[in-house]
């Protein structure tokens, strides 16, 4: 069987062509050295300015892709020893106001207004920077991989150190950026750039780019990007070490297990090294991630693990190297592992902390990406976790225009202290070699995925693998994806995110879109999504159809349609309300099945109006009973300075007796404070009625210099259930961090 599937994905990768393309002739725009000091005050005032090449012939890229944009927008680059600059002066053809979310860092969303700037500085059309600035004067940047596809191809939790400048005139704005060298990585003596110009316009609700990009693709597609030529060959940028030490204090209080509290000052940091213009290295010493966001938490109906993505900064840059071997469901490596171990008394995820770590990343030259990682954690006496040693090493080779093929190994390793002696125990491993090769033709027309990955475990007991395939054919009118897995029954990585083994899937769909020369729609048409899943032992056990109609209107709004027909081979106890133990919940029992349709409708508002909403509603059968889904995200937007949020899910789960039926309600109500451009304050409630718990997180930062930060974080954790009100609002543990963060450049 394993060879059978091995040859579709064959087949998959052989419906391509695997001749490499010819470069594309692209467009280009040339950048001058400055001619005198560039200051950011939004003037544009400097000869320097006057005596660089404008460029403006931005093109629509929504609602349609075959015009000039309806504005003008003038773009402008050049550059002295320290920074490259970019400024953009912004026309307006209306008048009123602009459309600006709030003041906070990496604002993002549809029908906002603003610009950037991408930068694909070794010319791969897989990976480039991202920097942007709102009318407002507020920074956005981010990190882009494999080509930006997909929307989840551009990470804007990426910060980084570069400085700017926005000033509003009659009619029009001027954006002013300055990157440092030391924040990019480009090879030293390249005089090519591949980039891109982007405004978005809430008054003309348009989209438009430079140059041109077609509108079924995302606006910042890599391969759709033009060249910027420089006058001289580019220097290396010298010495390039940033030190980012921080000192932290906390204190915690646990009262489900009454302990007392406790409190610890903590000290550590971060350290950044330009081994080459295009070689990082990273080092992290005790690291402290407190600061960070909480997880949006989710309603989990599902049999299996629910994916979060990282949000820590150590393992954002390059996190494409690492993170994207396989398929969503399979892949071998997932940094959040690292710092979290499972306690074997409880069976419960505890926290592990980082002693140190190092991690290697870059591009060699123009064709060659490298990647290497090893993190080291401490032992955890009492609850009998070891020391665990992390260590992964990535290469990638572009092939063609921008395809590539690559390989990744992670280890886990136990480590001991025996006798004061730190040493590897050589039988506790858990290992995963794999190879991807990932294929882009005709400007990304076809694209898609062949992986098989092998992972070793001292007892090896087979069936440790995981192979799969994936084949996307994207045209303005009609799409195309089919993915197929195979995953072993006994392959598990400790490192990675596989939900479920054991199985083999394959998932075509396909969507028609018909762009009417009409006012108010934009696009519409069906959609279809199949899903098969069997194995050896019980041949087929889940299928899905689900048929759909969306509609997206020309304001942005969208209309989504569809049907959900489904069913399930239950290959384990399982109860689908997902109840608390201690409600003693009756499960399902394994080996039953079941077919149940249900019928759903969605409709997101006009995202540029100052309040917006999403609302949804699903009906039907569900196992063998009935579910009803109402969901609604509520957000009033009293710019620049916030938004006040409200996110509700209720399930009505009805099970025939004597399975469990349940009401469940998650409700996130979320203020979003920027108080200035430096000064953002946060507080995120979420009550989860699948876990009786009231959350409650609140979040001050004051960035006092460029990417430098005093955090307050308060963290509450409450009980509530409507069954036992006596109880409801007893604290269960409290945690206040206090947190400073310094960037030092060396």
């Amino acid at each position: 069987m394993r060879v059978t599937l091995s040859l579709v994905g064959l087949l998959v990768l052989l419906s391509v062509p695997l001749r490499s393309e010819p470069e594309v002739e692209r467009p280009s725009v040339s950048i001058r050295r400055a001619i005198d000091k560039v200051q950011l005050d939004g003037a544009l005032d400097e000869e320097s300015w006057k005596e660089a090449e404008v460029g403006s012939d931005l093109w629509q890229q929504y609602p349609y892709d075959t015009s000039r944009s309806l504005v003008n927008t003038e773009f402008r680059a050049t550059y002295d020893d320290e920074f490259v600059y970019f400024s953009m002066v912004a026309h307006n053809n209306k008048p009123g106001g602009y459309v600006v979310s709030s003041l906070r860092r990496d604002f993002r969303g549809p029908g906002l207004d603003g610009v950037a700037v991408i930068l694909d500085t070794f010319q791969d059309l897989t990976n480039a920077f991202f920097f942007g600035l709102s009318p407002a004067g507020v920074q956005r940047e981010g990190l882009i991989s494999n080509g930006y596809v997909m929307p989840d191809h551009l990470d804007m939790s990426w910060d980084n150190k570069w400085y700017s400048a926005v000033k509003q005139y009659e009619g029009y704005y001027v954006a002013e950026m300055a990157i440092p060298y030391t924040t990019l990585r480009f090879k030293a003596g390249s005089t090519r750039w591949n980039v891109k110009y982007y405004r978005q316009d809430s008054k003309e609700n348009e989209r438009a780019v430079w140059p041109w990009t077609p509108r079924y693709f995302e606006a910042g597609n890599l391969n759709y990007a033009g060249e910027l030529v420089w006058d001289q060959p580019l220097q290396h940028p010298g010495s390039n070490i940033s030190i980012i030490p921080y000192v932290a204090g906390n204190a915690s209080k646990d009262f489900l297990n009454d302990k007392p509290s406790v409190s610890k000052a903590t000290v550590g940091g971060d350290a950044k090294v330009a081994v080459t213009s295009s070689l990082n290295l990273d080092l992290t010493v005790n690291p402290d991630f407190s600061q960070v966001e909480v997880d949006r938490q989710v309603t989990n109906l599902d049999r299996f693990e629910i994916f979060f993505p990282e949000r820590r900064q150590f393992f954002l840059e390059n996190a494409d190297l690492f993170l994207s071997y396989g398929h969503m469901n399979a892949r071998p490596f997932f940094s959040r592992r690292i710092g979290v171990a499972r306690d074997p008394n409880t069976g419960q995820n505890i926290q592990n902390q980082i002693l140190f770590g190092a991690r290697l990343s870059g591009n060699v030259n123009k064709y060659y990406r490298v990647g290497f990682l090893n993190m080291q954690t401490a032992e955890i006496p009492e609850s009998k976790v070891p020391s665990y040693n992390y260590t992964v090493a990535t290469g990638q080779r572009r092939l063609g225009t921008n395809s590539n093929i690559r390989a990744i190994f992670v280890n886990r390793q136990t480590f001991k202290n025996d006798s004061g002696d730190f040493r590897m125990e050589g039988y506790n491993y858990n290992r995963v070699l794999g190879a991807d090769y990932n294929y882009s033709f005709k400007n990304n027309r076809y694209t898609g995925t062949v992986f098989y990955h092998q992972q070793f475990t001292p007892n090896n007991p087979g069936e440790e693998y995981a192979q799969g395939a994936s084949f996307v054919y994207n045209t303005q009118p009609f799409t195309f994806n089919l993915y197929q897995q195979a995953i072993g029954r006994n392959y598990d990585p400790a490192v990675g995110f596989v939900p479920r083994a054991g199985y083999k899937r394959i998932s075509p769909s396909g969507a028609y879109r018909w762009f009417p020369a009409n006012s108010r729609i934009n696009n519409h048409g069906p959609v279809l999504d199949l899903s098969y899943i069997w194995d050896d032992i019980h041949a087929l056990s889940d299928y899905q159809y689900v048929p759909g109609y969306n509609v997206v209107f020309q304001n942005q709004g969208i209309l989504t349609f569809q049907v959900q027909h489904t069913y399930t081979l239950l290959l384990f106890d399982f109860d689908p309300t997902r109840s608390p133990p201690e409600d003693n919940p009756v499960p399902l029992p394994a080996f039953t099945e079941y077919t149940y349709t249900n019928a759903s409708a969605s409709f997101q508002s006009d995202p540029r109006k100052f309040f917006t909403y999403t609302v949804g509603a699903l009906h039907g059968s569900y196992f063998n009973g009935t579910r009803t889904n109402l969901t609604a995200s509520l957000n009033y937007r009293f710019q620049p300075y916030g938004v006040i949020s409200l996110d509700a899910n209720f399930n009505q789960i009805k099970m025939p007796s004597p399975y469990t039926s349940a009401d469940i309600y998650l409700i996130s109500p979320r203020v979003d404070l920027t108080l200035t451009r430096s000064v953002f304050f946060t507080t995120f409630v979420q009550y989860n009625s699948q876990y009786q718990n009231v959350n409650i997180n609140t979040r001050l930062q004051w960035r006092f210099r460029p990417v430098s930060d005093l955090f307050i974080v308060y963290t509450d954790n409450y009980f509530y259930s409507f069954d036992q009100p006596a109880e409801n609002f007893m604290p269960k543990n409290r945690a206040i961090v206090v947190k400073l963060t310094y960037w030092f450049n060396l």
